[in-house]
């Protein structure tokens, strides 16, 4: 069953509380989503050390063919001072 937008939401919020949090459906089939995470956590993080920390926030739901989660198109950043 694939994920809701407001459920990758409430996963990415346990771990990123403070994050402005932003879900976009691209497709209209809830299997297809972009997401968009701004925390201060990242700051001084690479880019892929900040995607790790997300895709690790979803707790397996993008794990192999049989995941809930599709495809998530993602952008991560610290907030600008």
């Amino acid at each position: 069953m694939p994920l809701a937008a407001q459920e990758i939401e409430e996963l990415l919020r346990e771990s990123f509380p403070q994050a402005r949090i932003t879900i976009t459906d691209l497709a209209g089939d809830g299997n297809h989503y972009a997401a968009e995470v701004i925390d201060e956590s990242f700051r001084g993080l690479n880019r892929v050390q900040q995607q790790r920390a997300v895709y690790a926030a979803l707790k397996g739901k993008m794990d192999g063919s049989q995941g809930e989660l599709h495809a998530l198109a993602l952008t991560t950043r610290a907030p600008e001072q």
